[in-house]
């Protein structure tokens, strides 16, 4: 995969860059702040970013604005935010955008490098990878749309929401295929989540209530 990095970090950059080519990727640019990954994202055209929230000059939220106007300009732009928080707000723009290839993770939660590698090719083959902690807090904004959801219904949702499949719910749960199916058919059908929404309902199956004002 060809990847651009947004991160002012040396050493974090530095290490970032050293695994993702040792893992047979490439790396075609790291940038510093966010003019010069969107920049750089319109000159490489990558297979996915990896971002941090906060870049220069404030150090605020400016990795996830420039992410979001990245994808506005290169639809369906794959992005793994990488960062220490959580800005809500951006958060749920860039998640809740419909695109999918997003994923949110946190730095000082990732145990396993493996667990990063396949976070991040999951987000560039179109699909999702949620940090549970990041769940969490945008779940927190809103809860009444959620009341009609059981407490398995629950687990389930916040286990897709991290990108997990099926097979993967039912192990953890230890449940039956078939019963993973059929919670997630409850999930869609309380959340009122059309057949149309296929390939994304997984991440609207988490962000859907937070639009209710």
């Amino acid at each position: 995969m060809r990847i651009v990095i947004a991160e002012d970090n040396v050493l974090l950059a530095t290490g970032l860059e050293l695994l993702l080519t040792s893992s047979g990727h490439e790396v075609a640019e790291v940038a510093g702040d966010a003019e010069v990954f969107l920049a750089a994202v319109g000159r490489h055209r990558p297979d996915v970013t990896i971002v941090d929230v906060r870049l220069p000059p404030e150090f605020r939220d400016e990795g996830l604005r420039a992410a979001i106007e990245a994808r506005r300009v290169h639809p369906g732009l794959p992005v793994l935010v990488l960062s220490q928080y959580v800005e809500r707000t951006y958060a749920f723009e860039l998640l809740s955008d419909g695109g999918g290839s997003i994923g949110y993770l946190l730095k000082d939660r990732i145990a396993r490098v493996d667990e990063f590698l396949q976070a991040l090719e999951r987000v560039a083959a179109g699909g999702t990878a949620l940090d549970s902690e990041v769940v969490t807090q945008l779940l927190a904004r809103r809860t009444e749309p959620l009341s009609t959801l059981t407490r398995r219904e629950r687990e389930i949702l916040a286990l897709m929401a991290e990108g997990h499949d099926n097979a993967t719910l039912a192990r953890k749960l230890s449940i039956t295929d078939n019963a993973v199916h059929k919670h997630i058919g409850n999930i869609f059908t309380k959340l009122e989540l059309t057949v149309a929404d296929t390939g994304h309902r997984r991440v609207r199956a988490v962000l859907a209530y937070l639009e209710a004002s």
